[in-house]
């Protein structure tokens, strides 16, 4: 063993020995670290294929942000190499058509795909439906002739035979039948993701989402922020949509993932995907580990948030998201438990999330 390689192999050493430690106890899954080596970028250069999806104008049940949303991903993945189709307000025979123009490209091109989607979704008997704006819907059957089965999407990316697909479902607005037509479920019902894809849910399966409040959906706007971040894996940016969701509804909304990936993918890919030399990879991980002692222990989840930033694929990620996910759970149990006793109220008109209830006083 060299000098020059003795204090990065120690280093190592002890991320293994705590990795492990950690790994022990019952209230963190069981994580086993990657060596250092890296995986093969084949995905990173391959043509980019999108089909993006805004219905917004319902005839019964109107949404405000869809059509928002859809031209807002566009835009961004345009910004990273994606060839875009967007499709606003569609009927069922446009959306139809728009699925199998979209399946019939990537069989052919043998691209990245993603499918974006936002308006209304339902399930029924565990099949989700994606609901077109011109679709009348008198009895739930009606669902399986008058709007699109998800399954219709995923059954074509699997004839297409591409490397890679990502499916985004801003679907699970509350029922849009209203109370004429309830559904047995809320939201959307869980799919496994078929081989080498990745199918992301704006909400946790058989919940819903809020249209939001703003010009887009509270998970479309945190999607947007973070496919801008340098240097990310893809399954690091939908946990930070997650985090990011989770703590703005104070836990009342979970996004939710279902991925069966093998290999590494980004929005923006690393400046020089190239095999790093033994030295910066020990430099690297030095500075990383460095960095972690300081802050692992922390009280507050500033320094771990600014962890996970600057680190987003980083060898202690899964370990921050876990203490940071313990440090929120924290948070929002005081802060539900204030709400209950009338000590916090929601805030309206400042930047605040809530306002202190001063006591009332009584004078006998």
């Amino acid at each position: 063993m060299t000098l020059s390689k003795k204090p990065a192999r120690e280093a190592r050493r002890r991320w293994l020995i705590q990795a492990g430690a950690l790994a022990t106890t019952s209230t963190l899954p069981l994580w086993v670290p990657l060596a250092t080596g890296q995986s093969g970028h084949d995905l990173n250069v391959l043509p980019r294929l999108a089909l993006v999806i805004g219905n917004t104008r319902y005839a019964e049940a109107p949404l405000k942000n869809p059509g928002n949303d859809a031209k807002a991903i566009a835009g961004e993945l345009q910004a990273v190499g994606f060839k875009v189709n967007l499709q606003l307000d569609t009927s069922r025979a446009q959306l139809a058509g728009a699925i199998q123009t979209f399946t019939g490209e990537l069989t052919r091109t043998r691209g990245i795909g993603l499918f974006y989607y936002a308006g209304h979704g339902a399930q029924l008997a565990w099949r989700n439906y994606l609901i077109p704006v011109d679709a009348t819907i008198e009895k739930l059957e009606d669902l399986r002739d008058k709007t699109v089965e998800l399954n219709a999407l995923l059954q074509g990316l699997v004839k297409a035979a591409n490397p890679m697909n990502v499916i985004i479902l801003d679907a699970c607005r509350d029922n849009p039948f209203g109370t004429k037509l309830p559904t047995e479920h809320k939201g959307l019902s869980q799919f496994d993701a078929p081989p080498g894809s990745l199918l992301a849910y704006a909400t946790s399966p058989g919940n819903t989402a809020g249209d939001g409040e703003g010009a887009n959906g509270l998970y479309t706007e945190n999607l947007l922020r973070e496919i801008k971040a340098p240097d990310a894996k893809i399954e690091d940016v939908f946990k930070r949509v997650r985090l990011a969701v989770r703590r703005s509804s104070q836990g009342q909304q979970i996004p939710w993932e279902s991925t069966s990936l093998e290999e590494d993918f980004y929005f923006r890919p690393p400046k020089q995907l190239k095999k790093l030399s033994e030295d910066e990879l020990e430099k690297q991980f030095e500075e990383e580990l460095e960095l972690w002692e300081r802050i692992k222990n922390a009280k507050e989840s500033a320094p771990i948030e600014e962890y996970l930033r600057k680190y987003p694929s980083g060898k202690f990620c899964e370990l921050a998201q876990f203490r940071l996910n313990r440090l929120l759970v924290q948070r929002e149990t005081t802060v539900q438990a204030a709400i209950a006793s009338n000590v916090l109220q929601p805030a309206s008109g400042s930047n605040a999330d809530f306002k202190y209830v001063r006591p009332s006083t009584r004078v006998n």
